[in-house]
């Protein structure tokens, strides 16, 4: 792993987990270190997903996986801000 893949998925898992929290009603109550951490995850679950559909690869930009990457980040920032908030608060 080159220290060019690793920026870009901090990059990616940045972007896909700012998506998902502006996408996500309400304030969640993660750091932004964690909210990195879960978008790189979605990210690897995303392309997952749209290797077992068959859509990886398609024509121009991959919207699909895009939109499946950022699906799961919804999904994963909901789970992890109501796991680390719930923490927080005891």
């Amino acid at each position: 792993m080159t220290i060019q893949s690793i920026i870009g998925a901090i990059v990616i898992g940045l972007i896909i987990g700012a998506l998902a929290r502006l996408i996500l009603p309400g304030k969640q109550n993660i750091p932004i270190w964690l909210t990195i951490v879960v978008g790189i995850v979605a990210a690897f679950i995303g392309s997952l997903i749209a290797r077992w559909l068959g859509v990886q690869d398609t024509a121009g930009i991959d919207w699909i996986e895009i939109l499946l990457q950022v699906g799961a980040a919804v999904v994963l920032v909901g789970i992890v801000g109501g796991l680390y908030g719930s923490r927080r608060v005891h």
